[in-house]
């Protein structure tokens, strides 16, 4: 395989999206984490997720140690020696996650479908909250509970059903004078639900129940159904020793073998009996000649290792090993080897959730590639869940308030984790610097992640029919353009925060009312318009996807194996990203209605399209797509002024 001029194209991180289709399922979701006695976390502190979060701190407060404990808890790692607190209580090193977002039907203990709620294993929120406790005391720390904490029966011959196995639970049905015949008995989850219907009174209160230890089947079957951990750790062994490093196509290798093992092994088999026979016949002509030369031969065969047959490498333009590359670079092939075998991992096994997690994608990267990684993350976080660490400033500041989380020692010395907002962002400025480009020219503000990807793809592929469009994306990531995004709430803030930095700026707002009504923040792009060299707009229509050709959107699904029934234009003020979810829900050839869906799903579902509308369909629009979707030249006159404001001088 050889290098492309372009590595960072080769690379992949100017389009991660395209290898993460749209989900149409639904998953679990990690809504937030609890640690206490873990390391430099005493004192139980709590951290909340989104699709996208950013662990964001100084160096040594405790960023590696929150995706560490996340590894113990998805992917079973267990703790070492020195995980245990020194300030608390080792013996009870737990780690709590939350997950949202759950499926209507589990299977958790036999082949029949039940569901969380109908098992009471829900907390009062609705969630699933499953606490993890380690003795820490020990030279190896010990799992020593896995509970789910709930709202759960308390009422006598109810309370432990979930402990029972199945004949304990006929056992419990007799003692109860309870009739069976209508339930099938060799089911748990139909005894269960017998016996608490028998019952009826069942004294609900929030409890943890213990699921590991007298019916373990309940927490393997409840440990299938989460998310697995893909964690990319900024330590990682990348010198020309590592083996990953030195090839990172030989796991992909040994993989693909194991794939195969059944056909190989049956070539090998052949091959022996093969051998044999040539070996009995020649032990027959031996005889021939002279029996008391030997009674037998058997031919004897070494372990075969199908892996050392092939040899597979990465090299560059001058035949230059990846191992003999910059440390940048190295880490570049082994994020993306890591990305590909996640991304593996998650096709070949549908329904299973992956959440990735890269500490300090930064490390020894270009500031333009830094970038890079921002934009493939947050395209990433479209289907996936993403966390990262980092005390980089740019990557930080390219965040979402609402997707940061600050490490830092509160006044008594003990962590604590803050989510980002007003409150929080001049701590964040403190701990990380706030502006180190010099390069800029031009801050453009809107009003969140998504509307910074329709813009960038938009541009760009406009700009290959168009020279008079910048390409706001590679202008990004050469740090000359700095996309804000503002979220409404904070928006007067913002509009006063950048005028002490005198540059240029554009900010562009969503519509969102129809005429005759003013648009939602005509009062905020006035005050921007009187100031030296800033220009404020609000969209004609609606929002920005009302800008996005139908031909666009069908590509754009139909390039991920989804056909949507769509043949014209969406009108001005339709909801866009909510039409679209419901042609890609009824793609799906669901049994369940788009109206009958939980709320919650609907919402993932909308949200899911209106990304996935921004950061894939947007790539497909063309200039004549353009023109025709947009007569009135709205989305030209927005390019315009930003093309007149980078020029300044």
């Amino acid at each position: 395989m050889l290098w492309c001029r372009d590595e960072f194209e080769f690379l992949g991180l100017d389009n991660w999206l395209e290898h993460f289709p749209p989900l149409i399922g639904s998953n679990m979701y990690l809504s937030k984490m609890r640690i206490r006695n873990f390391r430099c976390y005493g004192p139980e502190v709590v951290i909340d997720f989104n699709d996208l979060t950013a662990i964001i701190g100084k160096n040594d407060v405790g960023k590696s140690t929150i995706l560490d404990a996340l590894d113990i808890f998805l992917n079973e790692r267990p703790p070492d020696k020195d995980d245990a607190t020194k300030n608390g209580d080792p013996s009870d090193l737990t780690i709590v996650c939350e997950f949202s977002k759950l499926p209507d039907d589990v299977i958790i203990d036999d082949a029949n479908p039940t569901s969380f709620a109908n098992e009471y294993l829900l907390n009062t929120d609705g969630n699933l909250e499953i606490h993890k406790t380690f003795n820490g005391r020990l030279t190896t720390p010990k799992l020593v509970s896995v509970g789910v904490f709930a709202n759960h029966p308390t009422a006598d011959n109810v309370d432990d059903l979930l402990h029972l196995k199945i004949t304990e639970l006929k056992k419990r049905a007799k003692d109860l004078k309870i009739d069976l015949k209508e339930v099938d008995q060799t089911v748990c989850a139909q005894l269960r639900n017998a016996i608490r219907s028998h019952v009826g009174e069942f004294n609900l209160a929030p409890k943890l129940v213990q699921i590991n230890k007298d019916n373990p089947k309940i927490w393997n079957g409840i440990k299938s159904l989460l998310p697995t951990l893909a964690l990319f750790k900024s330590d990682r062994a990348s010198t020309d020793q590592d083996s990953e490093a030195q090839d990172p196509l030989k796991t992909a290798v040994k993989e693909a073998i194991k794939s195969k093992q059944t056909e190989l092994d049956a070539i090998a088999s052949y091959v022996e009996q093969e051998v044999k026979k040539i070996a009995n016949k020649t032990l027959e002509k031996l005889s021939e000649m002279d029996a008391t030369l030997a009674t037998q031969l058997n031919p004897q065969f070494s372990s075969l290792r199908w892996d050392s047959l092939f040899k597979a490498s990465i090299t560059g333009d001058d035949d230059i090993p990846i191992n003999k590359r910059g440390s940048g670079v190295k880490r570049l092939v082994l994020l993306n080897f890591f990305r590909a075998k996640a991304d593996q991992n998650v096709r070949e096994n549908p329904g299973s959730e992956v959440i990735y997690a890269v500490e300090e994608p930064e490390t020894s990267q270009h500031p333009n590639n830094q970038r890079m990684l921002l934009r493939a993350l947050a395209d990433l976080s479209v289907d996936a869940q993403v966390i990262v660490t980092t005390h980089t400033p740019m990557l930080a500041r390219g965040i979402p308030d609402e997707s940061l989380r600050y490490v830092s020692l509160n006044e008594h010395g003990e962590r604590e984790v803050l989510c980002g907002g007003e409150d929080t962002n001049e701590l964040f400025s403190e701990a990380l610097g706030v502006l180190p480009d010099t390069r800029v020219r031009l801050f453009i503000g809107v009003e969140g992640p998504n509307d910074i990807s329709f813009l960038q793809n938009v541009s760009k592929a406009l700009n290959l029919e168009d020279a008079n469009i910048l390409d706001l994306a590679k202008l990004e990531v050469e740090g000359r353009v700095i996309f804000i995004p503002f979220g409404g709430s904070t928006l007067i803030q913002w509009s006063s925060r950048l005028e002490p930095l005198k540059k240029p700026e554009f900010h562009l707002y969503d519509r969102d009312n129809s005429p005759p009504s003013k648009p939602k923040y005509q009062t905020q792009a006035d005050d921007v318009n009187a100031r030296d060299r800033c220009r404020a707009r609000s969209t004609l229509k609606r929002e920005m996807e009302n800008y996005i050709h139908w031909e666009c959107i069908q590509a754009a699904y139909r390039d991920n194996k989804i056909e949507i029934l769509i043949n014209q234009n969406f009108a001005d003020f339709d909801d866009v990203p909510v039409e679209v979810a419901k042609l890609v829900h009824a793609a799906s050839n669901s049994t369940v209605p788009w109206d009958d869906l939980a709320v919650d799903k609907r919402s993932k579902k909308e949200s899911r399209a209106k990304r996935f509308l921004n950061a894939s369909a947007a790539k497909h629009m063309t200039v004549d797509r353009l023109a025709e979707i947009d007569p009135d030249g709205d989305l030209r006159n927005w390019f315009k002024d930003i093309k007149e404001l980078f020029e300044e001088d």
